[in-house]
């Protein structure tokens, strides 16, 4: 057998049990990157959503605790909690293994409507983020029923107010998530933000039950 063949078995094994490392280790731009980091959270929210029954009664400081757990697990991310951007931002991402390190700053908050939204979109975009990073997360832990509406409330009202320079109206994602959408966000650097607002269900399947 060559080491060309080896190195196949390699990556077909790769490719089988932890395509994430492949879509890492063949990312090349800041787009490449951001769309990993998403398919990345989308896998930690769909974690916390089949347990929400135990994760429910967290608060958010607790919840960002078990994202940053999750996204830790995979080789190449560091995830620090308060971590300092001329404040505490709730989450700091970066992938060590590029050549410059990608860095992702994140804001959550447990959901409470739109305007709530709108402050953790302020602290995000006019307090914490520098304009360096092309990308930022706000997460939003939905502990009420219907999160699709909630989510939907949201981003309608972001269409309507326009917050932080919003430039047009919010999009779907670029990837198809579901409770994933983007807005695109001229920051006072005279930087473009993407912003991905990413809803995470935690109306634990119990009280689902009780009110049916």
């Amino acid at each position: 057998m060559t080491q060309l063949d080896n190195l196949k078995d390699v990556y077909d094994h790769l490719q089988k049990r932890a395509p994430e490392v492949i879509d890492l280790a063949t990312a090349v731009s800041e787009e490449e990157f951001a769309a990993f980091l998403d398919r990345l959270l989308e896998r930690a929210a769909s974690e916390m959503e089949a347990s929400s029954n135990e994760f429910c009664d967290l608060d958010e400081v607790g919840l960002s605790a078990i994202v940053a757990i999750s996204l830790n697990g995979m080789p190449g991310i560091r995830v620090i909690r308060e971590g300092h951007s001329n404040g505490h931002v709730d989450l700091t991402i970066t992938i060590d293994l590029t050549s410059p390190i990608q860095r992702r700053l994140a804001e959550a908050k447990i959901e409470d409507g739109p305007s709530y939204h709108v402050k953790g979109l302020d602290q995000l975009l006019g307090r914490y983020s520098t304009g360096r990073d092309r990308y930022a997360w706000l997460l939003e832990y939905v502990k009420k029923p219907n999160i699709k509406n909630r989510l939907e409330a949201i981003r309608a009202h972001l269409d309507k107010v326009k917050p932080r320079n919003q430039k047009g109206d919010c999009r779907d994602h670029d990837q198809h998530l579901k409770w994933f959408f983007h807005s695109d966000h001229l920051h006072s650097s005279g930087e473009q933000i993407t912003v991905t607002h990413v809803g995470i269900n935690l109306y634990p399947p119990a009280q689902a039950a009780v009110r049916t």
